[in-house]
């Protein structure tokens, strides 16, 4: 195989040599552990590696047989190796990194439901890697101004690549829950682990902007929604307001937004109240046209602290209120850094703080208060090496360009 000039037959047979070594060190020595390429052992092994690159393509020049490496059938196969197993892995269900595979067996200790972490996928990335960078020193080394746009494609996917698979396991992902007025300086990892963090976060207030409330038909006995098949709903933005629900006609004829319930031995009512507890409720006049029927009462969707209440249109179906959804929810926060600074924001969903290096992502809240939540939960995450993604994704969008500017004007 090897007498002749080395070509795609040569290409396939690394890869697959590869990625049975990977098979074989997943089943007897298990994935790779998440966190072994940590700060500074990921600094070190990735100089050896640049290194050992450099000297590899300089021994090149001189020893034509491993100029291969450098060529398409080895950029071509091991990129094709890769994007495979890249494909397998959107197809398969993926277990998080920390999930222990010992326990389990067949299909699962394979590796493939923790792709990034298995020994066939880094063996296979380190290969494209390393003939990626070659490619790279191999068109530097004569380099022309026509092979700009190159240059700055394969070059800044290297980069990319290589802080992303270096800078993975400096990568922290914590979640904090963060109890009103009181500062929280403590996290836990994805082990539930407690960690200790450099700064401290004081919630100032939580608020959520919920949805026009919604009106919607239920049936009595099975406590579907009508029609079964595709529900219908209302939803109240104004008041008074006048809508239609199958064979009725409603019309609201009062709406609290802030309300209290208020019983007695036989009725429920509900009155304007702006205290902590708050729900909605809605006062519907309903009509049948069918058979002229009449029903009018509260509707409310109730919460932790007042009940919900229907109003129960005849035997088959009532009148509900399901629960409101939030439409945004955000936390005012107060940032204290070990360094002495401090910081005052509004955190929500795609909306996050940056404070000494980490983002704060709003996370969830306490669902069974809602919008009188006393506790906000946040994601903290902090990646060193993302910058050295993100010039090599930039790198990536100038080689676009000079590709674009380049091409030819005539075909």
């Amino acid at each position: 195989m090897w007498k002749q000039t080395p070509g795609y037959i040569e290409g396939w047979t690394i890869c697959s040599g590869l990625f049975i070594t990977g098979i074989v060190l997943q089943l007897y020595s298990g994935k790779i552990a998440p966190d072994l390429l940590h700060f500074p052992i990921n600094l070190i092994s990735g100089v050896l590696f640049l290194i050992g690159l450099l000297l590899f393509h300089l021994i090149s020049i001189k020893v034509k047989g491993i100029q291969w490496f450098a060529g398409y059938a080895a950029a071509v196969t091991s990129l094709s190796s890769l994007l495979l197993l890249v494909i397998i892995m959107g197809l398969t269900r993926q277990l998080p990194s920390s999930y222990d595979l010992s326990r389990e067996n067949g299909f699962v200790r394979t590796g493939f439901m923790q792709m990034t972490v298995s020994w066939p996928f880094i063996l296979l990335m380190l290969y494209f890697l390393w003939i990626l960078g070659l490619v790279v020193l191999r068109r530097l080394s004569r380099f022309k101004w026509k092979d700009t746009g190159f240059v700055f494609n394969h070059l800044g996917l290297f980069i990319a690549l290589f802080g992303a698979v270096w800078g993975s396991a400096d990568l922290q992902r914590l979640r904090m829950t963060v109890s009103m007025d009181t500062p929280e300086w403590r996290a836990t990892n994805e082990k539930n682990e407690t960690v200790e963090l450099p700064l401290a976060i004081e919630l100032k207030a939580f608020t959520i902007d919920e949805y026009p409330p919604k009106l919607m038909l239920l049936d009595n006995i099975t406590g579907e929604a009508l029609p079964k098949k595709e529900p219908v709903n209302v939803s109240v933005e104004t008041c008074p307001f006048e809508a239609e629900l199958l064979d009725w006609k409603l019309e609201i004829v009062k709406d609290l937004p802030y309300a209290a319930g208020i019983s007695n031995s036989d009725t429920l009512n509900y009155v304007e109240f702006h205290g902590e507890g708050a729900t909605s409720a809605l006062y519907v006049k309903a009509h049948n046209v069918t058979d002229d029927t009449r029903k009018e009462g509260w509707v409310s969707c109730g919460n932790y602290l007042f009940p919900y209440a229907s109003l129960r249109l005849n035997e088959k179906m009532s009148l509900i209120m399901p629960e409101r959804e939030p439409k945004r929810y955000a936390s005012d926060v107060m940032v204290y850094t070990k360094s002495g600074d401090s910081k005052e924001a509004s955190i929500e969903v795609n909306k996050p703080l940056s404070v000494a290096g980490w983002k704060i992502y709003q996370l969830s809240y306490d669902e069974t208060l809602g919008k009188w939540s006393r506790y906000s939960v946040f994601e903290l995450v902090k990646d060193p090496w993302l910058p050295v993604v993100y010039s090599g994704i930039g790198m990536m969008l100038v080689g676009a360009v000079f590709l674009f500017i380049s091409a030819p004007k005539k075909i």
